[in-house]
């Protein structure tokens, strides 16, 4: 794995775990049809320094990755939910595998992802980067909610984005 595809792992596990972001990602992903690694690569862009990303660009990466997301990361995730819905006795076990293997897939997708990105510009304030994170965010989300996800990276900016990212 490339620096950067260990860096924006770390970074979306520290975003993903912070309050509210989780149900935040889920909505997104569930109630408006939005990639939540396309949502946190975009976050993390503006996070690590690299700046804002076009319509153009997001598009052609939503492009790219969309072959593996639906053959692979949403055929996974409708397993792992079809067995935790079954709750069969003794399911646990191949729930969390299931669970496990779908995960190695979003990271997957994320390492595809970063390969795409620029270096990083460290003449950016924390500022400058916590615009163009929310600048990303709400150019793939729209009118999506996604308050939880700009309040985790406001609070990650007040903290100096301490999460391995930058």
């Amino acid at each position: 794995m490339s620096d950067a595809a260990a860096e924006f792992w770390r970074f979306s596990i520290g975003l993903y775990g912070r309050p509210g972001v989780a149900p935040a990602c889920l909505v997104l992903q569930d109630e408006h049809l939005r990639d939540v690694n396309l949502a946190l690569y975009c976050c993390w862009l503006g996070v690590s320094g690299r700046g804002r990303i076009t319509r153009a660009a997001l598009d052609a990466l939503d492009r790219e990755t969309e072959p593996w997301r639906q053959r692979v990361v949403v055929t996974l995730r409708a397993a792992r939910r079809a067995i935790k819905d079954a709750a069969a006795p003794g399911s646990e076990s191949l729930y969390a595998k299931a669970k496990a293997v779908e995960l190695e897939a979003e990271r997957l997708l994320q390492t595809r992802l970063a390969a795409q990105a620029p270096a990083p510009d460290s003449s950016l304030s924390a500022a400058e980067r916590l615009a163009a994170a929310a600048a990303n965010l709400a150019l793939y989300v729209g009118e999506a909610p996604v308050e939880p996800i700009r309040e985790a990276l406001a609070l990650m900016a007040k903290d100096g984005f301490a999460t391995g990212s930058a």
